[in-house]
């Protein structure tokens, strides 16, 4: 956390950003989204916030989202499903980067509502995607479905909306700099 850079022209909310550095809204089980276009920190801003929930003695798990659904299914057929499903149900902090490049199948949908609702006011979410919030619905696929996890997911969500120039592209990185 003390590492991000404050200074890329990106609109991150330092204040807000900041106030994600004390395990208070993983102990109230908010959930943030993070969203912004490839390039602008999405997934190494999840991932200093995941760092500082493990310094904080919670326990985090990261998951590239469509890796997390290739796992599942690899899972139910090899007798590992409930075990794996436990693990991320239980977890204090569960990082769900890279969602929505693909749209969802319904065995997919099926597991991320079953896992969003096991996790629904009991333990906090990330979700990182190059799409805006509004967009997700399309992206799940099926309205019923789409309301119902959404409803969880966006509810008591902080949302982090970020834009600008990839980092990548223009040399900057996320962390921050030595004269800071």
């Amino acid at each position: 956390m003390e590492d991000v850079n404050y200074r890329t022209s990106r609109g991150l909310d330092r204040a807000l950003f900041q106030s994600l550095a004390s395990p208070d809204w993983i102990d109230r089980h908010r959930s943030v989204l993070i969203t912004g276009p490839c390039g602008v920190g999405k997934s190494w801003l999840a991932c200093a916030l995941g760092h500082g929930a493990s310094r904080a003695n919670r326990t985090v798990l990261y998951h590239r989202l469509p890796r997390l659904f290739s796992d599942l299914e690899l899972a139910r057929g090899d007798g590992r499903f409930d075990r794996l499903f436990r693990k991320i149900a239980r977890v204090d902090l569960l990082i769900l980067d890279d969602w929505g490049p693909d749209r969802l199948t319904a065995t997919q949908r099926r597991d991320l509502m079953e896992i969003v609702e096991e996790r629904y006011g009991r333990r906090s979410t990330i979700v990182t995607s190059q799409l805006p919030v509004e967009a997700w619905p399309d992206v799940i696929g099926e309205r019923t479905f789409a309301d119902a996890i959404l409803d969880r997911l966006v509810h008591n969500a902080c949302r982090i909306s970020l834009d600008g120039p990839s980092l990548r592209k223009t040399g900057t990185d996320n962390r921050a700099e030595a004269s800071q």
